[in-house]
């Protein structure tokens, strides 16, 4: 289990994952995440996952989490995120879903993708 710990926090594309909170923080990002949003551990699990965005580009952000959150996962997503530092970036074919506790209770959600570039 340590293993598959450490390939996905050294792995080439990202993952990130929030709680259920209404305005849910950040709970995880592997290596390739904290280097894209240019954050340490500490400061990206303390980020409200909605500051991964802009302004602008919350809402239509939102709207894609909540149908993640009815039909379970959402693929295929197109958006432009912004880094700690300003940079902004645009993030292709990425994929959100649910996370499940055992007993199939939602706890939050994660997304991953392996494409994108700065604008």
């Amino acid at each position: 289990m340590e293993d598959q710990a450490h390939a996905l926090f050294g792995a080439p594309f990202v993952v990130v994952s929030h709680g259920t909170d209404p305005d849910p923080i950040l709970n995880y990002g592997n290596q390739a995440a904290l280097d894209l949003w240019e954050m340490g551990w500490e400061q990206f699990t303390q980020t409200p996952s909605r500051h991964t965005a802009e302004p602008l580009n919350q809402e239509e952000r939102a709207a894609m989490l909540r149908i993640a959150g009815q039909q379970g996962y959402f693929e295929g997503y197109r958006g432009v995120r912004i880094a700690s530092t300003g940079r902004r970036f645009l993030v292709e074919d990425a994929t959100v879903w649910n996370v499940l506790d055992p007993s199939g209770r939602r706890i939050g959600q994660a997304a991953t993708f392996g494409h994108w570039s700065f604008l």
